[in-house]
């Protein structure tokens, strides 16, 4: 798990570079597929129910699932989110992240802030002996405070021999619910944060999905295991 995960971040940190105006998705697509296979990992996504490209890249209001393109160019200010996930061994690692491209508005400044703060929070709720929902309402509580709402058609999941595990980690719900949470679970904590509204729905291409009322979108997620102690995250570098 350590070592699918420390793929995904090299790959992650390769793609931050690449992230700029004028580049195109397909671009970062190809360059995670190599950097993936140069470390001895596949990618995941590639074929997973005909999923077509390698990663998935989302601009904007795209929130998950997004298809990389020759067509579609960053431009300055917009966000990018990016998801990765490496099989490496017959074991999984998966993360994302949500980039600006140059100078971005305030308001996409702070959700991208404020989503990747609430990632954390989530996370210090790991822990042996809580359970999935404790980490699920730190989430919310922590997005909602700062005028966001959190994403409920999608979730946060277990993660290992296969993408999608039990349990699942959604992030919203009721502290003290959920699957008590072992030493050595390892999970894939995602929150999906929107500016406007939570609903979504998925473009003609079948796997993009967008916030329904068009705004904006941010996405952090990393592999995260449950120790006997401070949880322990498998996919930063």
């Amino acid at each position: 798990m350590r070592h699918a995960g420390r793929i995904v971040a090299e790959a992650l940190e390769k793609m931050r570079a690449l992230a700029r105006p004028g580049v195109t998705t397909a671009e970062i697509d190809r360059a995670a597929r190599e950097l993936i296979e140069q470390r001895g990992g596949r990618p995941t996504f590639k074929g997973y129910r005909g999923y077509p490209a390698n990663i998935c890249t989302m601009i904007n209001h795209e929130l998950v699932h997004g298809i990389p393109s020759v067509r579609r160019r960053l431009k300055e200010g917009d966000i990018l989110s990016l998801d990765v996930g490496v099989t490496y061994k017959g074991i999984v690692g998966d993360a994302g992240t949500t980039y600006p491209i140059g100078a971005v508005s305030p308001v996409a400044a702070k959700l991208l802030e404020v989503t990747e703060a609430s990632l954390y929070v989530g996370i210090a709720q790991a822990y042996a002996g809580n359970r999935a929902g404790d980490i699920s309402s730190a989430i919310q509580r922590y997005v909602e405070s700062h005028g966001f709402t959190v994403i409920r058609e999608y979730t946060g999941h277990g993660v290992g021999r296969q993408m999608h595990e039990e349990p699942q980690v959604p992030n919203f719900g009721k502290a003290g619910r959920g699957t008590v949470l072992k030493p050595g679970m390892t999970l894939a904590i995602e929150p999906m944060v929107a500016q406007g509204d939570w609903r979504t729905r998925v473009l003609d291409d079948g796997w993009t999905v967008v916030t329904a009322d068009g705004s904006l979108s941010a996405y952090f997620e990393h592999t995260i295991a449950v120790t006997s102690g401070e949880p322990e995250i498998l996919t930063k570098l």
